[in-house]
């Protein structure tokens, strides 16, 4: 269980779309600064925020911002892109940069931080995942989001002993720029915020912020075919 108020936070990505509503919800919900990140930080009119800049694929990057965050107990892995196209024609520098955000960035992030994260009492670790960790029908997305399920279950066994809760967040459709031209209903990126950082302050592994994603969990019993995007039910 990782409390908001009075803590320090990063989010990664965290200047636009969702990484913008959860650095809103954790200021919102009491916590006393919130390295907001990007590769083009900007500015902020709020003592509480604070931007940097941040490459989650260049370990110097990550690093070199560790060095100057060395007070954060909560960490968003938030930082994603989406390359549209199906696996089998997609080109595979556009798979390769998708799992180097999307998983290698987010380990290279849950790395650097864990040492912080023990010094600070262990603290929290957030990875945003995806209906598509489960769900099949998006093409070099949706396995590196799997990828990062499969990664973020074995983190959470390997920061228990130092006290850091990993949270996985699985959210299907996000009303942000990224899937501006998916015609699906979508959640708005302040409720997914909200819903996580209930979650965190339970004490929770695990949060599904929609009905989507409840169905594509409730799928994996069955068979796998029933797991594309346009088959599940409801």
């Amino acid at each position: 269980m990782t409390g908001v108020e009075g803590a320090v936070a990063l989010v990664t990505g965290g200047r636009r779309g969702l990484g913008r509503a959860y650095v809103d919800a954790l200021v919102r919900h009491g916590a006393v600064k919130v390295y907001a990140t990007a590769r083009k930080p900007g500015s902020s009119e709020d003592p509480r925020i604070v931007t940097e800049t941040l490459d989650v694929t260049d370990p110097a990057s990550v690093r070199s911002l560790a060095e100057r965050t060395g007070d954060v107990g909560i960490v968003v892995n938030n930082a994603g892109v989406l390359i549209r196209g199906p696996l089998l024609t997609s080109a595979t520098e556009d798979v390769r940069a998708t799992f180097d955000t999307n998983v290698f960035g987010a380990l290279q992030v849950a790395q650097t931080y864990a040492p912080i994260l023990a010094r600070n009492g262990g603290g929290a670790l957030v990875n945003m995942l995806s209906v598509f960790s489960w769900a099949s029908g998006a093409g070099a997305y949706g396995t590196s989001k799997a990828a990062l399920w499969s990664m973020t279950n074995s983190l959470r066994l390997e920061l228990a002993g130092q006290g850091t809760q990993v949270l996985g967040v699985h959210a299907g459709f996000i009303d942000t720029e990224m899937v501006t031209a998916i015609k699906k209903p979508k959640i708005s990126p302040e409720l997914v915020a909200e819903k996580v950082l209930q979650a965190l302050m339970a004490g929770e592994d695990e949060v599904l912020v929609d009905q989507l994603t409840e169905q594509a969990k409730a799928a994996l019993a069955g068979p796998v075919g029933r797991l594309a995007i346009d088959r599940l039910p409801g």
